[in-house]
């Protein structure tokens, strides 16, 4: 157990070099299409999640998805690092009015339209326009890419079936989807 530890220890470790650029700071060495990046000796791939509505369920029913996480969290390789990150993000009011709201017809529903846009709008507005992203990142060191795709094959189908048992929905993101988040991080508002 301990020798574990100290290999997993270890294969985190990496020599530190101060950047000398934002570019320097990104630990990103190469990326493939399907999502897979290599940041520094390991190969990561992110999964998105949706909340799980812990707090109304019965004492039975949280047991029962307390058993399943935890089986979740057992599901993964001793060797691998898996980080959840939350993200908090200002909505854009302009992405969100051209992929959510209904466009008018310039029929005798229009008014149903408008109101019914208002409503979307003003639940989107209420809270500071804050979205929350839920992210599940697995990193693990592999030989090489071809090893890696299978074991997050693997690992990806693991995970979208028992957030599936907990009621949640779990997709794996390719790598336009990752990086859309850094660039959202790192330039916020464009």
């Amino acid at each position: 157990m301990i020798k574990t530890l100290q290999k997993i220890m270890k294969q985190d470790k990496e020599k530190f070099v101060v950047p000398k650029g934002v570019q320097q700071a990104i630990p990103i060495r190469t990326i493939w299409p399907d999502g897979i990046f290599r940041v520094g000796n390991k190969f990561s791939k992110s999964f998105r999640f949706e909340d799980i509505n812990y707090a109304v369920a019965s004492k039975e029913d949280k047991e029962a998805m307390f058993l399943s996480y935890s089986e979740l969290l057992n599901s993964f390789d001793s060797g691998a690092t898996t980080k959840i990150t939350i993200n908090n993000r200002r909505l854009n009011k302009a992405d969100f009015e051209s992929s959510i709201l209904i466009p008018l017809k310039g029929d005798s529903l229009d008014e149903y339209r408008k109101e019914y846009n208002q409503m979307l709008l003003d639940k989107a507005t209420g809270a500071n326009s804050i979205v929350q992203d839920k992210y599940v990142t697995v990193s693990v060191v592999k030989k090489n890419i071809e090893e890696a795709r299978n074991y997050f094959s693997r690992i990806g189908t693991d995970l979208i079936t028992h957030f599936s048992h907990l009621g949640s929905k779990c997709v794996e993101l390719d790598a336009i989807d990752r990086l859309r988040i850094f660039h959202d991080f790192f330039r916020a508002g464009e």
